[in-house]
């Protein structure tokens, strides 16, 4: 079981050190636009349309880890992560990953695509805290304006 539930429609985060989010958006609408967000939220779309680079190409995996790249103001920022979960239903796809050491913060995010009628939705969760030791300990109130404006890319990058 992963901490950010993919597979669930409703999210129960757990009271603790980090930070729950969840947003979600309407991204489109219709059986073209479903198969389509589906195909794209299993291999990185939210993460590569929200300018991170991701060195994979297949279709996400559990246990697959994988470092994650962010530029800002030309500095490569390195996110190394594991993919915790995956989930692949008739009405919902997507997957976890965790971070892990070296990653700026500590936690888990997930994306989800499912339906809701004829709509076609993302959903994002994440649980973020700050990394427990190292540089990026002392930034954390900066990635976390940092993480907001990447969440709104996110829930934008499947339309």
């Amino acid at each position: 079981m992963t901490r950010t539930a993919p597979g669930d429609p409703v999210w129960h985060a757990a009271e603790g050190v980090h930070r729950a989010w969840e947003g979600t958006a309407v991204i489109g609408r219709g059986e073209e636009a479903w198969r389509r967000a589906a195909h794209d939220v299993l291999r990185w779309a939210v993460k590569t349309r929200s300018g991170f680079a991701v060195p994979a190409s297949a279709p996400v995996a559990p246990g697959e880890r994988v470092t994650v790249t962010a530029r800002v103001l030309g500095v490569a920022i390195r996110e190394p992560v594991e993919v915790v979960a995956v989930v692949e239903g008739a009405e919902r796809v997507g997957f976890a990953y965790a971070t892990r050491p070296g990653h700026p913060v500590d936690g888990e995010e997930c994306f989800v695509v499912h339906r809701d009628g004829d709509a076609v939705l993302l959903t994002v969760r994440s649980l973020t805290a700050p990394a427990p030791r190292g540089p990026w300990r002392a930034l954390f109130p900066l990635l976390l304006v940092a993480q907001r404006v990447a969440r709104r890319r996110y829930l934008r990058a499947l339309r």
